[in-house]
């Protein structure tokens, strides 16, 4: 007899198999379902047909439940043996010291940890060999107390005379999917624009109109674009923020010199990758800060800036809301659905009111210390909790990943 959850899944996977749902959620590595609007199956990623939310619920590193699964050389054909297939290990049992593949989940390497990627038993399994780093492992109390530091230091973030906000009506979660406008004015009453001609402000948002959010176009920089960014990241290591970032970064041994973690900053943020048509036409900039749309619906999109000024062109409207985070004072948190342009953003969660570097800090600080799991903060006493995403079919340098997506998702722990 099944149980209560057993039976909630089978319902939830009953659906998808009907053709009505278009997630991956509780049906991860499912048969191929040709009624389906898209598909869960392990080889959906080949075919480019998987749900909007795959690439995060069912290729999530370092999952012993669902290990990837990859094949060899020779069976990459469809229809392949089963005696091809290869099931990637996520264990160090047995890997200790081993050399880097790219085509493994996770690592058991001297390196692993400096680059975020070791397996989850790499410390009990690998430490007797002598490159244990325990003593540079970032505790979640190390977390709050650094990101306490960089919200002190926020001093570029808009002042509460600077932002008026007409936040309108708070919905229910189960009411996000509607599409419903239940807000008929917009969100932004007032914003001060003085704030935009700070130098990480203007360098932020000459960014902004270099990207075409569709993804399947790929994206081509002019030298100007390219410089437009060099320009952003040295803006941003100017302030207080990204010197609070690199200082704990350096002493956790993560970073060398500046110019290391420049050179990673640049790397993981802007370097391109494909989310669609084997085009090298997204970046994680791009995905968190400008939104994309795929297949219809708003990705990333997490910026309030980005909504302001794409609000104040008409191209933006301002739905509802499910949260308003507990901050009296800026930066604050919301969590909101909107249209934009024609496409439809379900939950979008942003900082409202901080500066670019602070957000650009601790997505970055979460991603390094974090990747791919809930980061939990403290900001000004209150909890917040950041999930990022590290892009799986791709990576640089030593198997390094590129920054799929990071959002807020709770302020409680």
């Amino acid at each position: 007899m099944k149980t209560g959850v057993s039976l909630i899944v089978a319902m939830l996977c009953g659906l998808a198999w009907a053709g009505k749902m278009e997630s991956c959620a509780f049906c991860c590595n499912e048969k191929l379902n040709r009624k389906a609007e898209c598909q869960s199956d392990r080889r959906c990623l080949q075919h480019g047909d998987c749900c909007e939310d795959c690439e995060h619920l069912c290729t999530t590193e370092g999952d012993p439940k669902e290990p990837e699964l990859f094949l060899d050389v020779e069976g990459e054909a469809e229809g392949a043996p089963a005696s091809n297939l290869y099931v990637a290990p996520n264990s160090c049992q047995g890997r200790c010291r081993e050399a880097f593949d790219k085509h493994h989940p996770c690592h058991c390497n001297s390196r692993c940890w400096e680059f975020g990627n070791c397996c989850a038993d790499f410390e009990s399994l690998c430490g007797h060999e002598g490159f244990s780093h325990s003593r540079d492992a970032i505790t979640e109390e190390k977390l709050q107390s650094v990101s306490e530091k960089i919200y002190r230091a926020d001093t570029n973030k808009a002042q509460k005379e600077d932002i008026t906000l007409n936040s309108q009506k708070c919905i229910l979660p189960s009411e996000t999917g509607d599409q419903v406008d239940r807000c008929p004015e917009p969100l932004f009453t007032y914003v001060n624009e003085k704030l935009f001609s700070k130098p990480t402000y203007a360098a932020f948002i000459n960014l902004l109109n270099n990207y075409q959010r569709a993804t399947g176009r790929g994206e081509h920089f002019s030298a100007q674009q390219l410089a437009e960014q060099d320009t952003f990241l040295r803006e941003v290591m100017k302030t207080a923020v990204m010197a609070e970032l690199y200082s704990f970064l350096r002493h956790q041994n993560r970073y060398s010199s500046e110019q290391e973690f420049f050179s990673d900053l640049k790397n993981m943020w802007f370097g391109l990758y494909s989310r669609g048509d084997n085009k090298a036409d997204s970046s994680g900039f791009e995905h968190v800060f400008s939104g994309e749309v795929k297949k219809g619906k708003v990705t990333g999109f997490h910026n309030w800036i980005r909504f302001y000024m794409q609000e104040k062109e008409g191209l933006v409207d301002y739905y509802s809301y499910i949260y308003d985070g507990p901050w009296d004072s800026y930066p604050d948190v919301l969590a909101m659905q909107f249209n934009w342009d024609g496409y439809y953003k379900e939950v979008g969660s942003a900082f409202i009111g901080s500066s670019p570097e602070f957000e650009f800090a601790l997505y970055s600080l979460c991603f390094i210390a974090r990747p791919g799991k809930v980061c939990h903060l403290s900001l000004g006493g209150y909890p917040l909790a950041i999930q990022t995403f590290g892009w799986d079919k791709s990576t640089y340098g030593n198997g390094k990943k590129y920054i799929a997506t990071a959002y807020v998702v709770s302020s409680t722990h």
